[in-house]
Protein backbone atom coordinates (compact mmCIF):
# COMPACT_ATOMS: atom_id res chain seq x y z
CA UNK A 1 0.00 0.00 0.00
CA UNK A 2 2.65 2.53 0.90
CA UNK A 3 4.69 1.73 -2.51
CA UNK A 4 1.63 2.48 -4.38
CA UNK A 5 1.06 5.69 -2.76
CA UNK A 6 4.30 6.74 -2.95
CA UNK A 7 4.77 5.68 -6.91
CA UNK A 8 1.38 7.55 -7.26
CA UNK A 9 2.89 11.04 -5.34
CA UNK A 10 5.97 10.77 -7.67
CA UNK A 11 3.36 10.20 -10.66
CA UNK A 12 2.05 13.92 -10.15
CA UNK A 13 4.82 15.22 -9.09
CA UNK A 14 6.35 14.15 -12.99
CA UNK A 15 2.82 14.93 -14.37
CA UNK A 16 3.49 18.59 -13.44
CA UNK A 17 7.05 18.71 -13.84
CA UNK A 18 6.61 17.85 -17.19
CA UNK A 19 3.77 20.69 -18.16
CA UNK A 20 5.94 23.13 -16.11
CA UNK A 21 8.98 22.85 -18.39
CA UNK A 22 6.72 22.34 -21.33
CA UNK A 23 7.21 26.59 -22.55
CA UNK A 24 11.47 25.90 -22.16
CA UNK A 25 10.86 22.42 -24.54
CA UNK A 26 8.65 24.66 -26.95
CA UNK A 27 10.42 27.67 -27.41
CA UNK A 28 14.01 25.69 -27.58
CA UNK A 29 16.90 27.67 -29.39
CA UNK A 30 14.37 30.96 -29.22
CA UNK A 31 14.34 33.89 -27.06
CA UNK A 32 12.20 33.21 -23.98
CA UNK A 33 10.66 36.38 -22.19
CA UNK A 34 10.33 34.75 -18.99
CA UNK A 35 7.48 37.51 -17.80
CA UNK A 36 5.27 35.71 -20.74
CA UNK A 37 6.24 32.33 -19.75
CA UNK A 38 4.93 33.33 -15.62
CA UNK A 39 1.47 34.83 -17.16
CA UNK A 40 0.70 33.15 -20.01
CA UNK A 41 2.01 29.60 -18.69
CA UNK A 42 2.74 29.00 -15.11
CA UNK A 43 0.23 31.05 -13.39
CA UNK A 44 -2.91 29.26 -15.21
CA UNK A 45 -1.10 26.17 -14.55
CA UNK A 46 -1.11 26.58 -10.42
CA UNK A 47 -4.73 27.50 -11.10
CA UNK A 48 -5.51 24.21 -13.36
CA UNK A 49 -3.79 22.64 -10.49
CA UNK A 50 -5.43 24.32 -7.33
CA UNK A 51 -9.04 23.21 -9.74
CA UNK A 52 -7.73 19.40 -9.97
CA UNK A 53 -6.94 18.66 -6.54
CA UNK A 54 -9.59 20.52 -5.01
CA UNK A 55 -12.15 18.36 -7.06
CA UNK A 56 -10.01 15.45 -6.94
CA UNK A 57 -9.59 15.42 -3.30
CA UNK A 58 -12.85 17.38 -1.69
CA UNK A 59 -15.81 18.48 -4.01
CA UNK A 60 -16.33 14.93 -6.49
CA UNK A 61 -16.46 13.29 -3.28
CA UNK A 62 -18.90 15.76 -0.86
CA UNK A 63 -21.11 16.63 -3.96
CA UNK A 64 -20.42 14.56 -6.87
CA UNK A 65 -20.65 11.01 -5.50
CA UNK A 66 -23.34 12.03 -3.22
CA UNK A 67 -25.54 12.75 -6.25
CA UNK A 68 -25.38 16.59 -5.56
CA UNK A 69 -24.52 17.88 -9.12
CA UNK A 70 -26.10 21.27 -9.00
CA UNK A 71 -24.09 22.06 -5.78
CA UNK A 72 -21.13 20.54 -7.67
CA UNK A 73 -21.13 22.55 -10.73
CA UNK A 74 -22.34 26.20 -9.47
CA UNK A 75 -19.08 25.74 -6.86
CA UNK A 76 -16.87 24.82 -9.97
CA UNK A 77 -18.31 27.89 -11.85
CA UNK A 78 -17.67 30.03 -8.77
CA UNK A 79 -14.28 29.06 -8.29
CA UNK A 80 -13.31 29.03 -12.15
CA UNK A 81 -14.59 32.60 -12.12
CA UNK A 82 -12.62 33.73 -9.16
CA UNK A 83 -9.23 32.15 -10.44
CA UNK A 84 -10.18 34.04 -14.03
CA UNK A 85 -10.86 37.23 -12.21
CA UNK A 86 -8.00 37.24 -10.20
CA UNK A 87 -5.28 35.74 -12.90
CA UNK A 88 -6.59 39.12 -14.89
CA UNK A 89 -5.73 41.13 -11.76
CA UNK A 90 -2.18 39.62 -11.32
CA UNK A 91 -1.47 40.36 -14.74
CA UNK A 92 -2.74 44.23 -14.42
CA UNK A 93 -0.83 44.42 -11.46
CA UNK A 94 2.57 42.73 -12.35
CA UNK A 95 2.51 42.38 -15.82
CA UNK A 96 1.07 45.71 -17.34
CA UNK A 97 3.46 46.51 -20.02
CA UNK A 98 3.04 42.61 -21.43
CA UNK A 99 -1.06 43.10 -21.48
CA UNK A 100 -0.69 46.49 -22.96
CA UNK A 101 1.91 44.77 -25.28
CA UNK A 102 -0.58 42.21 -26.05
CA UNK A 103 -3.56 44.73 -26.58
CA UNK A 104 -1.84 46.67 -29.05
CA UNK A 105 -1.26 44.15 -31.30
CA UNK A 106 -4.83 43.32 -31.13
CA UNK A 107 -5.25 47.11 -32.49
CA UNK A 108 -6.18 48.46 -28.46
CA UNK A 109 -9.27 45.56 -28.66
CA UNK A 110 -8.91 43.19 -26.00
CA UNK A 111 -9.45 39.33 -27.37
CA UNK A 112 -13.27 38.78 -25.55
CA UNK A 113 -14.43 36.04 -27.64
CA UNK A 114 -11.20 34.55 -27.25
CA UNK A 115 -10.74 34.88 -23.57
CA UNK A 116 -14.47 33.47 -22.94
CA UNK A 117 -14.30 30.30 -24.98
CA UNK A 118 -10.48 29.68 -24.86
CA UNK A 119 -9.86 30.74 -21.16
CA UNK A 120 -13.11 28.78 -19.72
CA UNK A 121 -12.16 25.51 -21.43
CA UNK A 122 -8.61 25.69 -20.03
CA UNK A 123 -10.00 25.87 -16.93
CA UNK A 124 -12.70 23.04 -17.31
CA UNK A 125 -10.28 20.96 -19.16
CA UNK A 126 -8.72 19.75 -15.44
CA UNK A 127 -11.69 19.82 -13.73
CA UNK A 128 -13.13 17.00 -16.52
CA UNK A 129 -10.06 15.33 -15.78
CA UNK A 130 -10.09 15.06 -12.74
CA UNK A 131 -13.75 13.73 -12.79
CA UNK A 132 -12.39 10.88 -15.08
CA UNK A 133 -9.70 10.44 -12.85
CA UNK A 134 -11.39 10.31 -9.57
CA UNK A 135 -14.26 8.31 -11.01
CA UNK A 136 -11.76 5.31 -12.91
CA UNK A 137 -9.92 5.14 -9.27
CA UNK A 138 -13.82 4.60 -7.87
CA UNK A 139 -14.70 2.06 -10.37
CA UNK A 140 -11.25 0.02 -9.54
CA UNK A 141 -11.81 0.39 -5.83
CA UNK A 142 -15.36 -0.93 -6.15
CA UNK A 143 -14.24 -4.00 -8.54
CA UNK A 144 -11.24 -4.76 -5.46
CA UNK A 145 -13.92 -4.66 -3.10
CA UNK A 146 -16.32 -6.71 -5.27
CA UNK A 147 -13.52 -9.24 -6.13
CA UNK A 148 -12.70 -9.37 -2.60
CA UNK A 149 -16.48 -10.12 -1.14
CA UNK A 150 -16.73 -12.84 -3.96
CA UNK A 151 -13.56 -14.70 -3.14
CA UNK A 152 -14.41 -14.32 0.87
CA UNK A 153 -17.62 -15.69 0.07
CA UNK A 154 -15.75 -18.74 -2.27
CA UNK A 155 -13.50 -19.42 0.50
CA UNK A 156 -16.43 -19.81 3.14
CA UNK A 157 -18.84 -21.80 0.60
CA UNK A 158 -15.33 -24.31 0.33
CA UNK A 159 -15.08 -24.26 4.01
CA UNK A 160 -18.35 -25.30 4.45
CA UNK A 161 -18.57 -27.73 2.07
CA UNK A 162 -15.42 -29.39 3.40
CA UNK A 163 -16.75 -29.55 7.32
CA UNK A 164 -20.17 -30.84 5.14
CA UNK A 165 -18.07 -33.78 3.79
CA UNK A 166 -15.86 -35.16 7.04
CA UNK A 167 -18.94 -35.73 8.95
CA UNK A 168 -20.69 -37.37 5.28
CA UNK A 169 -17.54 -39.30 5.05
CA UNK A 170 -17.26 -40.41 8.67
CA UNK A 171 -20.98 -41.53 8.39
CA UNK A 172 -20.69 -43.94 5.62
CA UNK A 173 -17.76 -45.42 7.33
CA UNK A 174 -19.50 -46.25 10.72
CA UNK A 175 -22.34 -47.82 8.86
CA UNK A 176 -19.71 -50.01 7.03
CA UNK A 177 -18.04 -51.15 10.97
CA UNK A 178 -21.39 -51.48 12.16
CA UNK A 179 -22.15 -54.32 9.43
CA UNK A 180 -18.93 -56.01 10.68
CA UNK A 181 -19.74 -55.68 14.59
CA UNK A 182 -21.32 -59.09 14.72
CA UNK A 183 -20.34 -60.67 11.16
CA UNK A 184 -16.69 -60.36 12.39
CA UNK A 185 -15.90 -58.25 15.89
CA UNK A 186 -12.09 -58.80 14.82
CA UNK A 187 -12.28 -57.21 11.55
CA UNK A 188 -14.96 -54.52 12.87
CA UNK A 189 -11.89 -53.70 15.60
CA UNK A 190 -8.97 -53.53 12.77
CA UNK A 191 -11.31 -51.56 10.54
CA UNK A 192 -11.62 -49.07 13.55
CA UNK A 193 -7.86 -48.66 13.83
CA UNK A 194 -7.53 -48.03 10.00
CA UNK A 195 -10.42 -45.33 9.86
CA UNK A 196 -8.42 -43.48 12.99
CA UNK A 197 -5.34 -42.98 10.40
CA UNK A 198 -8.43 -42.19 8.04
CA UNK A 199 -9.41 -39.68 9.82
CA UNK A 200 -6.26 -38.08 10.64
CA UNK A 201 -5.41 -37.56 7.18
CA UNK A 202 -9.11 -35.49 6.72
CA UNK A 203 -8.79 -33.76 10.14
CA UNK A 204 -4.95 -32.44 10.25
CA UNK A 205 -3.52 -32.65 6.02
CA UNK A 206 -6.55 -31.23 4.43
CA UNK A 207 -7.08 -27.83 5.80
CA UNK A 208 -4.70 -26.65 3.15
CA UNK A 209 -6.14 -25.30 -0.28
CA UNK A 210 -3.81 -28.06 -2.18
CA UNK A 211 -2.01 -30.98 -1.48
CA UNK A 212 0.22 -33.56 -3.24
CA UNK A 213 -1.79 -35.96 -5.53
CA UNK A 214 0.54 -38.71 -3.74
CA UNK A 215 -1.40 -38.13 -0.65
CA UNK A 216 -4.52 -38.21 -1.87
CA UNK A 217 -3.73 -41.25 -3.78
CA UNK A 218 -2.35 -43.11 -0.74
CA UNK A 219 -5.88 -42.22 1.43
CA UNK A 220 -7.64 -43.58 -1.58
CA UNK A 221 -5.50 -46.49 -1.35
CA UNK A 222 -6.70 -46.73 2.55
CA UNK A 223 -10.49 -46.47 1.74
CA UNK A 224 -10.41 -49.00 -0.53
CA UNK A 225 -8.50 -51.64 1.85
CA UNK A 226 -11.15 -50.64 4.74
CA UNK A 227 -13.98 -50.91 1.90
CA UNK A 228 -12.78 -54.33 1.00
CA UNK A 229 -13.15 -56.04 4.56
CA UNK A 230 -17.20 -55.38 4.47
CA UNK A 231 -17.48 -56.82 0.85
CA UNK A 232 -18.37 -60.66 -0.28
CA UNK A 233 -16.00 -62.40 -2.91
CA UNK A 234 -19.10 -61.76 -5.76
CA UNK A 235 -17.67 -58.27 -5.56
CA UNK A 236 -14.72 -57.60 -7.42
CA UNK A 237 -12.73 -54.43 -6.69
CA UNK A 238 -10.15 -53.43 -9.27
CA UNK A 239 -7.96 -50.01 -9.14
CA UNK A 240 -4.74 -48.93 -10.67
CA UNK A 241 -3.64 -45.54 -9.64
CA UNK A 242 -0.55 -43.59 -10.85
CA UNK A 243 3.24 -43.54 -9.72
CA UNK A 244 5.24 -40.94 -8.63
CA UNK A 245 4.02 -37.48 -9.94
CA UNK A 246 4.98 -35.71 -6.90
CA UNK A 247 5.27 -32.34 -8.64
CA UNK A 248 1.32 -32.26 -9.20
CA UNK A 249 -0.58 -30.90 -6.06
CA UNK A 250 -4.36 -30.86 -5.97
CA UNK A 251 -7.70 -29.61 -3.80
CA UNK A 252 -7.96 -32.39 -1.07
CA UNK A 253 -11.16 -35.14 -0.81
CA UNK A 254 -12.10 -34.55 -4.34
CA UNK A 255 -11.99 -38.18 -5.74
CA UNK A 256 -13.38 -39.92 -2.27
CA UNK A 257 -17.23 -38.85 -2.66
CA UNK A 258 -16.80 -41.19 -6.31
CA UNK A 259 -15.77 -43.61 -4.75
CA UNK A 260 -18.12 -44.05 -1.86
CA UNK A 261 -21.03 -43.63 -4.44
CA UNK A 262 -19.38 -46.83 -6.23
CA UNK A 263 -19.80 -48.65 -3.22
CA UNK A 264 -23.04 -47.48 -2.31
CA UNK A 265 -24.82 -48.02 -5.41
CA UNK A 266 -22.63 -50.70 -7.36
CA UNK A 267 -22.82 -53.96 -5.17
CA UNK A 268 -25.55 -56.47 -4.42
CA UNK A 269 -26.07 -58.86 -1.69
CA UNK A 270 -27.04 -61.54 -3.91
CA UNK A 271 -25.44 -60.78 -7.52
CA UNK A 272 -22.12 -60.34 -9.30
CA UNK A 273 -20.45 -56.84 -9.01
CA UNK A 274 -17.82 -55.21 -10.44
CA UNK A 275 -16.03 -52.05 -9.56
CA UNK A 276 -13.39 -50.45 -11.75
CA UNK A 277 -10.90 -47.83 -10.76
CA UNK A 278 -8.64 -45.89 -12.67
CA UNK A 279 -6.63 -42.75 -12.34
CA UNK A 280 -3.90 -41.68 -14.74
CA UNK A 281 -2.07 -38.33 -15.41
CA UNK A 282 -1.28 -36.90 -18.74
CA UNK A 283 0.42 -33.54 -18.74
CA UNK A 284 -1.14 -31.44 -16.08
CA UNK A 285 -4.56 -32.97 -16.16
CA UNK A 286 -5.88 -35.74 -13.43
CA UNK A 287 -7.92 -38.56 -15.33
CA UNK A 288 -10.30 -40.37 -12.75
CA UNK A 289 -12.66 -43.16 -14.09
CA UNK A 290 -14.86 -45.47 -12.31
CA UNK A 291 -16.97 -48.01 -13.61
CA UNK A 292 -19.42 -49.67 -11.22
CA UNK A 293 -22.89 -51.81 -11.62
CA UNK A 294 -26.09 -49.84 -11.42
CA UNK A 295 -28.00 -51.11 -8.52
CA UNK A 296 -29.73 -47.85 -7.39
CA UNK A 297 -30.91 -46.99 -3.70
CA UNK A 298 -34.04 -48.24 -2.29
CA UNK A 299 -36.31 -46.12 -0.89
CA UNK A 300 -36.28 -47.19 2.44
CA UNK A 301 -32.46 -47.47 2.25
CA UNK A 302 -31.25 -44.43 5.40
CA UNK A 303 -27.52 -45.05 4.89
CA UNK A 304 -25.49 -41.90 4.02
CA UNK A 305 -27.21 -39.05 3.48
CA UNK A 306 -26.80 -38.62 -0.45
CA UNK A 307 -25.03 -35.24 -0.64
CA UNK A 308 -21.78 -36.72 -2.05
CA UNK A 309 -22.16 -36.17 -5.65
CA UNK A 310 -23.96 -32.94 -5.15
CA UNK A 311 -20.92 -31.72 -2.99
CA UNK A 312 -18.52 -32.50 -5.47
CA UNK A 313 -20.23 -30.90 -8.46
CA UNK A 314 -19.82 -27.44 -6.10
CA UNK A 315 -16.69 -27.76 -5.22
CA UNK A 316 -15.63 -28.51 -8.66
CA UNK A 317 -17.60 -25.36 -10.04
CA UNK A 318 -15.98 -23.37 -7.11
CA UNK A 319 -12.40 -24.66 -7.21
CA UNK A 320 -12.01 -25.24 -10.61
CA UNK A 321 -14.19 -23.21 -12.89
CA UNK A 322 -13.21 -24.10 -16.53
CA UNK A 323 -10.82 -25.83 -15.94
CA UNK A 324 -12.36 -29.56 -15.47
CA UNK A 325 -15.08 -31.86 -17.12
CA UNK A 326 -17.58 -34.06 -15.06
CA UNK A 327 -19.54 -37.17 -16.86
CA UNK A 328 -22.03 -39.60 -15.22
CA UNK A 329 -24.00 -41.30 -17.31
CA UNK A 330 -25.93 -45.34 -16.77
CA UNK A 331 -25.03 -47.45 -19.87
CA UNK A 332 -26.63 -51.01 -19.88
CA UNK A 333 -27.16 -51.06 -15.94
CA UNK A 334 -23.58 -49.72 -15.44
CA UNK A 335 -22.68 -46.61 -14.13
CA UNK A 336 -20.04 -44.77 -15.61
CA UNK A 337 -17.86 -41.15 -14.26
CA UNK A 338 -15.08 -39.37 -15.92
CA UNK A 339 -13.71 -36.40 -14.52
CA UNK A 340 -10.79 -34.39 -15.45
CA UNK A 341 -9.00 -32.01 -13.82
CA UNK A 342 -6.22 -29.20 -15.12
CA UNK A 343 -4.01 -28.51 -12.09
Amino acid sequence: MHKNKYIVIFSHILVWLVLFSMPYFLSYQQERDINRIIAHFWLPLVFYAMIFYLNFFYFIDKYLFTKKTIHFIIINVIFITFFLVFKELIEAAFFKELVENDLRKENGKPPFEMFIYMQMLSYFAPLLFSIALKTTKRLVATEAERKEATNIKLQSEIQHLRYQLQPHFFFNSLNNIYSLVDISPEQAKSTIHSLSKLMRYLLYETNTEKVPLSKEIDFMKKYLELMKLRISDKTQVISTFPEGHNGITITPLLFISLIENAFKHGISANKESEIFIHMSVKDNVVIFKIVNNNYPKQTNDKSGSGIGLQNLRKRLQLLYPNKHVFKSEVVNGRFFVDLQIET
